[in-house]
């Protein structure tokens, strides 16, 4: 339970940044995506996942 809040939490503290940092960047990308048919933005959904999955594959392949 530990490591979900953990995860959580760096996953808010990086959402947070953008929001913080470039608001204006974060609303044209958005206006992008809403452009994106729905099968792309699937599509990147599905690489999103699968990479969340090899990048926590690798830390715990490195003993995290």
């Amino acid at each position: 339970m530990t490591n979900v809040l953990l995860a959580l939490g760096l996953v808010l503290i990086v959402e947070g940044l953008a929001w913080v940092l470039a608001p204006s960047l974060v609303e044209r990308m958005l206006e992008l995506l809403r452009e994106l048919p729905v099968e792309a933005r699937r599509q990147l959904g599905a690489l999103a996942l699968v990479s969340g999955l090899i990048l926590l594959w690798l830390a715990h392949w490195l003993g995290a």
